[in-house]
Order: C-alpha cells, then sequence, then structure tokens
C-alpha cells in the first residue's frame, strides 16, 4: 500500500503563528492615527502573508513531490527494500538440528545459503 509521508503537514504551525501575529499588527494598526506607522504597519502585514503563502505553497510542493515519487516507486516494480528474493520451496529431507538439552532457550542460528 502506497503511503504518502504527511510530515510536510506540520507547516500549519509556523502558517498558523504568522497569520496571529500579523491579526495583532492589523489590531494594532486600527488604534494608530500616525500616517507613517499605519505605512509601516502595512508592509509588516504584507511580508507576514508572504511569509505564510511560501510556507503554505512550500508544504503542498513538498507533499505533491512525494506523493509523485511514491506513485513512481510502484509503478516501476516496488520499492527495492521490499522486494522478496526468489527461493524454491524448501526441500523436505532437511532436517534442523535439535537444540542441545541444556541450551533450550538460547534458540537456532542457521547458516545463511
Amino acid at each position: 500500500m502506497c503511503m504518502v509521508r504527511l510530515s510536510h503537514l506540520m507547516a500549519v504551525v509556523p502558517i498558523s503563528l504568522l497569520l496571529t501575529v500579523s491579526f495583532f499588527v492589523l489590531f494594532v494598526m486600527r488604534k494608530i492615527e500616525d500616517k507613517a506607522l499605519k505605512t509601516f504597519g502595512y508592509v509588516v502585514i504584507s511580508f507576514l502573508w508572504l511569509a505564510a503563502l511560501v510556507v503554505f505553497s512550500g508544504a503542498v510542493y513538498k507533499t505533491a513531490k512525494g506523493a509523485m515519487a511514491m506513485k513512481c516507486m510502484m509503478h516501476k516494480g516496488g520499492m527495492p527494500a521490499m522486494v522478496m528474493p526468489e527461493k524454491g520451496p524448501l526441500p523436505k529431507d532437511d532436517k534442523k538440528p535439535a537444540a542441545p538439552k541444556g541450551e533450550a532457550n538460547k534458540g537456532i542460528i542457521f547458516k545463511a545459503q
């Protein structure tokens, strides 16, 4: 099953912080009567909104790019780490070595072929 990494959705945190700060800047601007400070406030708000837009678009791009990469891997035959090696059935004549009587809890280690 193909599952897209959703860690890029953590961009919600800086976006919400930027938009919250811009709200308070707008709130303070309503109380200010000086024309120069209002102009500066609008510049600050536009930079905050631009930064939030850049963070949002970056998160969307990274999520889409990850989804496309996963889709391409699945079309090429699966992920290399998930491919099972081609082996025949186990022969029925091979018997597993018996565990020594005093060391039954240590497990059995087989040699790789």
